[in-house]
């Protein structure tokens, strides 16, 4: 993509957003990123392995010295149902248009904000329901590295509170790194270089997102709330330049 200076100023605003809300919630950077990037051009398969570059980075940091806080157990039970799944996606995410993907991604967040706006959460206590959620975010993060909010759902409930974030940060180091493997395989173009660009500011945002992880946990309906409306509106304008394409 040919960038002006200005988009590129607000990308990296973006990122910075994206490493504020990957550590300060533990999960939705991809949804709470992807969408306002493709606002500014492009479709998933650009800005993809770039924000699967920096969850790698960012997540091999927060775990150094936190692979104790890891709940190993559930996530070897979990994984059989998550990875088959993601590989379906990334498939998918490879073979479909970009217009498709973008359309894909824009009715995945739309779906988060409006959960988010009306204070739903994804949930369940049967075990089959469990898995098709693992099932459902597996194949969605494949698509998207937006199945985070379906898979936390379960995890959540599954998981010591203590432990949750770090076991997430694992679990979202598979996934990426399965990802970023299939792009190696099928020649993805990933620009390395503005990758490493942008570390910088998506670490800004990464360490204050790390000062207000319990704060945002706290207040984590009323966070959701808000954003959900500011999502759904970046959905609604991504779609009506979709649709006028």
């Amino acid at each position: 993509m040919s960038l002006t200076p200005l988009e590129i100023v607000i990308i990296g605003l973006i990122f910075t957003w994206i490493g504020f809300v990957r550590t300060g919630l533990g999960f939705g950077g991809a949804v709470l990123g992807l969408p306002i990037l493709m606002l500014v051009g492009g479709s998933p398969i650009d800005w993809l392995p770039i924000i699967g570059i920096h969850l790698l980075f960012f997540s091999s940091i927060t775990l150094l010295n936190s692979l104790k806080q890891v709940d190993w157990t559930y996530l070897k039970k979990s994984l059989p149902w998550i990875i088959p799944a993601q590989m379906i996606g990334v498939i998918g995410l490879l073979s479909l248009s970009p217009i498709i993907m973008i359309i894909v991604v824009y009715s995945i967040t739309s779906f988060y904000a409006v959960t988010w706006i009306i204070n739903r959460n994804i949930a369940s206590k049967k075990n089959w329901v469990n898995r098709l959620l693992l099932i459902m975010g597996g194949y969605v993060s494949g698509t998207s590295l937006m199945g985070g909010a379906l898979l936390v759902a379960v995890y959540a409930a599954n998981i010591e509170v203590t432990k949750l974030r770090n076991t997430l940060f694992v679990l979202w180091f598979i996934i990426v790194s399965i990802k970023m493997a299939a792009f190696l395989f099928v020649d993805v173009y990933i620009d390395w270089k503005f990758s490493l660009m942008l570390i910088p500011v998506a670490g800004f945002g990464h360490i204050i997102g790390l000062k207000v992880h319990d704060q945002l946990i706290k207040n984590d309906a009323k966070f959701k709330r808000w954003i959900g409306g500011a999502l759904l509106l970046v959905c609604v304008i991504g779609l009506t330049k979709v649709i006028n394409l």
